[in-house]
């Protein structure tokens, strides 16, 4: 006898279950659906909202957005997160060339929006629409081979950015807060204010 009422057990959830999907169902279809007006805390900031552009759209950048690190290799802020040690921008190179060789604590995310990049220590090149994910701990020498004449990534890098030389050993180190400083100079240099960089940083 156990089995059959738990038989008729089952069938009387699903039944009631059926039925609230309905109602559930029916009231969407009736009424718009309403945005949460519950308890958020106000410690929470703000999200951050920037619009990418279309790979065939990148020069529809604002120039001044660019900042410069040398002749050639500038980045367009996104995020910079000062809380947690991470940013998140857009990598541009012009013309080819060895860029660097460094080194990642921490993971790295990209993505390949524009152009195509190597490094000397593998055999996979990273082109257009191309995703990579770099380990922490690994040494590597970002190259961008002639014939490309502009490469734009996105990438999403926690940690600092450490300089070496051929031996590994570290020569300099960069940070969120060195992008943070770098952007707050070049900003205001072009008129935008140091100011224009609070609208990345959480």
């Amino acid at each position: 006898r156990a089995a059959p009422r738990r038989a008729s057990l089952v069938r009387a959830v699903r039944a009631s279950a059926s039925a609230d999907a309905a109602v559930s169902a029916s009231a969407s279809a009736s009424a718009p659906p309403a945005p949460f007006a519950g308890f958020v805390a106000p410690e929470v900031r703000d999200e951050i909202i920037v619009k990418m552009p279309s790979p065939g759209d990148l020069d529809g950048i604002d120039e001044r957005e660019w900042v410069p690190q040398t002749s050639s290799v500038s980045f367009r802020p996104l995020l910079l997160n000062v809380s947690q040690g991470y940013y998140v921008n857009l990598l541009r190179v012009k013309g080819a060339g060895v860029l660097s060789r460094h080194r990642h604590p921490g993971p790295v995310h990209g993505f390949v929006l524009k152009g195509s990049w190597r490094y000397l220590e593998h055999d996979w090149v990273a082109e257009q629409g191309s995703y990579v994910f770099e380990p922490p701990g690994e040494t590597h020498t970002l190259v961008v081979d002639e014939g490309v004449e502009e490469m734009i990534t996105f990438f999403n890098v926690t940690g600092a950015l450490l300089y070496c030389d051929e031996d590994g050993n570290v020569t300099h180190a960069e940070d969120v807060f060195d992008k943070l400083e770098m952007a707050k100079r070049h900003y205001e240099k072009v008129g935008l204010g140091a100011s224009y960089v609070d609208k990345f940083v959480r």
